[in-house]
């Protein structure tokens, strides 16, 4: 009796374990929401899971200038069903951010959360001038189940030392979220990062990325000073074949195209970044260059300072949602849309 009874205790202590250690590998909710990662963890997760070529998505917007919600959809299961697009980047400039109010963006990103659902990474943009307001996005980007947030340097007036103002910027934002943060410079905001600047903003814990569009010198510089610790990439499709085999990046992170450049049955950009990553490089490059009548028909149509109008219209040729844009861009007009028609009748893209 005393041996069935030890026994018992024996196999009660067994489950017991096995059960907390079960339950120790599974992280904390949020709501309904599991996060994947924990703060310490995020660099690992986006070392391991951000990987390979990631868009940019254009919002459609109605006749009435509202949100296309079923035209998103219908245009995220085909970059990902299609396309095989392994993330998504959500209301960064592409998507217009800067015309839509906080309660669209919000919905912005539950949209493309709900629609990916796992099957690709979602990416979005808590940009704003306002920081409650990049707080704020960035906290329901956590509650909503997205993966990764992007945030753009800010515009900083009448500042000429940005390096402790960066840092503290990025500082106070990884202290209130756990998600996993890419930082993001551009022209727009009147300065670039300095590679030194962002390698120090590299080492906060949830600091996971970089989307770097500045001079190639700049972003290799970057890329050797913290390429194990965090993601730098570009938006360059052009320079994309050249930084997998140069710099060994991982990840292309990301403008459109991805699916401008690509059909359901002509999917060359995947296919040279799959021979690149196998370490094929002549023949990812005989792919690659076989593209050059896409891309100089996308360049010669395109019109001056029309770039959402011009990418949503050619999203409309190939069979995916367009629409219109909101103010302050312009939309295309009928002859416009005519010569680019003429131009991507003759690129040679197979549909």
């Amino acid at each position: 009796m005393d041996i069935e009874y030890s026994y018992i205790q024996l196999r009660l202590f067994i489950a017991s374990f096995a059960y907390r250690s079960s339950a120790a590998r599974l992280k904390p909710h949020k709501g309904n929401i599991v996060i994947k990662y924990s703060k310490l963890e995020a660099k690992d997760y986006a070392r391991e899971n951000m990987l390979g070529i990631w868009a940019a998505a254009l919002n459609p917007f109605n006749e009435d200038l509202s949100l296309d919600e079923a035209g998103m959809r219908s245009n995220i299961r085909h970059w990902i069903d299609d396309l095989d697009i392994k993330g998504l980047f959500i209301a960064g400039k592409q998507g217009e951010f800067f015309s839509m109010s906080l309660d669209e963006r919000k919905r912005n990103f539950e949209i493309a959360v709900d629609e990916c659902n796992g099957k690709a990474g979602v990416i979005v943009s808590a940009s704003d001038q306002n920081f409650d307001t990049v707080k704020t996005l960035a906290r329901h980007a956590e509650d909503c189940g997205a993966d990764y947030i992007v945030v753009h340097a800010p515009v900083l007036s009448f500042v000429h030392d940005r390096g402790e103002v960066l840092y503290q910027y990025y500082k106070a934002l990884c202290d209130c979220v756990d998600i996993g943060i890419a930082m993001w410079s551009h022209p727009d905001s009147g300065y670039l990062m300095q590679p030194e600047e962002c390698a120090r903003i590299a080492e906060l814990p949830n600091i996971v990325a970089i989307k770097y569009s500045v001079p190639r010198e700049m972003y290799v510089r970057l890329t050797h000073m913290v390429g194990d610790k965090i993601h730098v990439s570009t938006s360059s499709e052009d320079e994309w074949l050249n930084n997998i085999e140069e710099l060994g990046w991982k990840l292309y992170l990301c403008s459109s195209p991805p699916y401008h450049l690509q059909t359901k049955n002509d999917q060359r950009m995947n296919d040279y970044t799959r021979l690149a990553f196998a370490g094929e490089f002549a023949e990812a490059r005989r792919v690659r260059d076989s593209l050059d009548p896409v891309r100089d028909a996308m360049a010669r149509s395109r019109p001056a300072d029309k770039p959402q109008a011009f990418g949503k219209y050619w999203q409309e040729l190939l069979g995916q949602v367009g629409g219109r844009v909101r103010p302050p861009m312009l939309n295309l007009t009928a002859a416009e849309k005519a010569s680019i028609r003429e131009a991507f009748e003759a690129c040679g893209l197979k549909r």
